[in-house]
């Protein structure tokens, strides 16, 4: 394998630039290299427009066209990092179960790889942080870098001002969640009216955003997640997703 280096931020990563043909192949479809091989001896891949059943033979992965059947194939160059607006609907898992799973609203080589910062349940919409770098993963969901993400929650009970009043001072100073031995960090609650809140969080307790309304006797019937850090969906529509800047990479 033959590869360069480019940056993103002060961010370093390895990209490679040449491939055997049977991993090129497996890494763009579901397929073993076994299986890759197979299809290869069959007559069944061109490189260039020309038919290849060498699996050991060297592509360029950016530049060299790879045609299946004659289906192009592709294969993820460096590390991507992704923003989504997930919609209602749709599993934060690797693989589906009783839902869809977000990554099926991704149009890009090499799902199998990716991975999602602070997962979102199937009923709550919002920003979704995917990618395949996971040190950078780590960094957006650590506790310690402390990047804030913003909610917007309908409530199923109105709260009048003087429960407004409490809540939003007890968020301020820490409540002890049923099942968990530590009070949650200092957070923001802000009131819209008596059944609209948003609450911004520099932690991710398992249901944190519902514990806390249960907290003060109340449900949440409608959660969406707004921002992460400095990340917002501004242009983004439901089921929609972006590659992040180099500029917004970094500042995680």
């Amino acid at each position: 394998m033959v590869g360069f280096l480019y940056e993103v931020g002060s961010i370093k990563r390895m990209v490679v630039k040449r491939m055997r043909l049977d991993k090129f192949i497996s890494k763009a479809t579901e397929l073993s290299r076994k299986e890759s091989k197979r299809i290869l001896h069959a007559g069944e891949v061109t490189v260039n427009d020309a038919v290849v059943k060498d699996p050991g033979l060297h592509v360029d992965i950016v530049n060299d066209e790879v045609l299946w059947a004659g289906e192009p194939l592709s294969v993820a160059t460096g590390n991507r990092y992704i923003l989504l607006h997930k919609p209602e609907g749709f599993e934060c898992s690797l693989k589906a179960k009783e839902y869809p799973i977000v990554t099926e609203l991704i149009a890009v080589p090499e799902l199998g790889s990716l991975r999602i910062a602070g997962r979102l349940d199937v009923d709550t919409t919002g920003a979704l942080l995917i990618s395949d770098d996971g040190s950078w993963l780590h960094r957006v969901t650590s506790p310690k870098h402390e990047h804030a993400k913003i909610y917007e929650l309908t409530l199923a009970s109105p709260m009048d001002s003087d429960a407004q009043a409490n809540a939003v001072k007890e968020v301020a100073e820490g409540i002890l969640l049923e099942g968990d031995h530590e009070e949650t960090k200092p957070a923001t609650l802000e009131f819209i009216d008596e059944t609209h809140a948003r609450l911004t969080l520099e932690q991710g307790k398992y249901h944190q955003v519902k514990r806390m309304m249960g907290y003060f006797g109340n449900r949440v019937t409608e959660l969406h997640r707004a921002s992460i850090g400095h990340i917002t969906l501004d242009g983004l529509d439901k089921g929609d997703s972006r590659f992040l800047t180099p500029e917004e990479v970094a500042k995680f």
